[in-house]
């Protein structure tokens, strides 16, 4: 049997984020772009959310999906957190954070992955306040408050390339 990305169903809605507490907003934007990805892999069998479809790019869906995984660990739990774990998907020297690899065979796998790893972050960061900071990997001191911005960030513009990709997959559009 042929493994299906399950459908989304949001938990929040933007417009309750006008006039929330700053934690509340930071957090509401991010978990609305977390579940716009999978959106935008929802109905879709295996095979179409690993092929490529926006040539010459080798970007897919699934492979989004697994690198979005590989950022939130980066930034929540090993950069801010200081929790000492590898990767993911990949290897030290593989520099494309969940990207490359991306097998159909494996899709629910790695759904499952990426939602256990939001799950790890979102209770990684549980309890810290936005003000508190750590050293990047650079030496440059950051705040909790600036990896929800990255993160939220990341999501967009990925989001705007899993537009496309689903697009090209099936002609669906929007969010």
């Amino acid at each position: 049997m042929t493994w299906t990305a399950p459908p989304v169903h949001r938990t929040g809605h933007l417009g309750e984020l006008g006039v929330a507490t700053e934690r509340h907003m930071l957090e509401g934007w991010l978990s609305w772009h977390r579940e716009t990805l999978l959106a935008k892999c929802a109905g879709l069998e295996s095979a179409p959310l690993a092929r490529t479809t926006v040539e010459p790019s080798n970007l897919t869906l699934l492979g989004l999906v697994r690198h979005m995984a590989e950022v939130e660990r980066w930034w929540f739990r090993r950069s801010f957190a200081g929790e000492p774990i590898g990767e993911v998907f990949t290897g030290p020297s593989d520099g494309n954070e969940g990207l490359d690899g991306v097998r159909a065979a494996r899709a629910e796998r790695d759904f499952g992955l990426f939602r256990a790893e939001v799950e790890a972050c979102d209770a990684a960061v549980a309890g810290h306040g936005l003000d508190e900071t750590f050293l990047s990997s650079r030496g440059v001191p950051l705040s909790l408050r600036w990896v929800y911005m990255m993160m939220i960030q990341e999501y967009a513009r990925h989001n705007g390339h899993a537009d496309l990709l689903r697009e090209r997959t099936d002609g669906m559009t929007g969010d």
